[in-house]
């Protein structure tokens, strides 16, 4: 099984990098926390990307259950959210399988989520920690650079922003960016009031993670 998925994901990336269509989705949770927050976040992020990086993803994201075989079909998955998450059993399987089977989550804390988020994703992976990623990892050195690691994009408790991964077998399988906010930067100007260069920041970084997703 394991394998089977591993080549199903490589023949995304493949066509991917070989500009056929493909879809990401933003994932569903159950818990009460508000999984479809920043609505319009994903759509800009995907016109970004495929002005910016010549990709050609669908330009329609999916939305798909935590615990649905078509997690299968997406080979990047976007979580975000202020409140509780809750995973059942057969929910953290399913998410582990996707991910030791070559699939990517991004989880982008919408403030509120990390207390809930953490004991959830210990469920996924018992044996793997969340570890905070050096400002030369690669996944802030793809097409744009950040030096210092993620753009700060809403202010909430006056930390910085910080990235977190989940590694399996060597491989990036959960990037988690913390008092950071990149979901709030993707959306629509007009719902934050953020700057040209706050969104532009947030929406680069965005193009990142797309960019090592489908390079690796």
């Amino acid at each position: 099984m394991k394998n089977l998925l591993i080549i199903i994901f490589f023949t995304l990336i493949s066509s991917a990098t070989h500009a056929q269509s493909f879809q990401i989705a933003l994932l569903k949770y159950s818990g009460g926390g508000d999984w479809y927050a920043n609505p319009t976040s994903l759509s800009n992020l995907i016109e970004f990307c495929n002005k910016n990086l010549k990709t050609s993803i669908d330009k329609d994201h999916a939305t798909v259950d935590v615990g649905s075989a078509e997690l299968y079909s997406y080979p990047f998955v976007h979580m975000t959210g202020h409140g509780n998450v809750v995973f059942s059993d057969q929910e953290a399987i399913n998410l582990r399988n996707y991910l030791i089977g070559g699939g990517f989550l991004h989880i982008s804390d919408n403030y509120g989520m990390d207390k809930f988020i953490r004991p959830q994703m210990k469920k996924v992976f018992p044996e793997l920690d969340f570890v905070e990623l050096p400002f030369d990892f690669p996944i802030y050195h793809q097409k744009y650079n950040f030096a210092n690691g993620l753009p700060k994009i809403h202010e909430h408790d006056s930390k910085h922003p910080q990235g977190f991964g989940l590694i399996w077998e060597g491989r990036l399988v959960c990037f988690y960016d913390f008092e950071c906010d990149l979901g709030d930067g993707w959306e629509d100007q007009d719902v934050h009031k953020d700057s040209q260069e706050t969104r532009t920041k947030a929406l680069q970084m965005g193009a990142n993670l797309i960019q090592y997703v489908f390079t690796k």
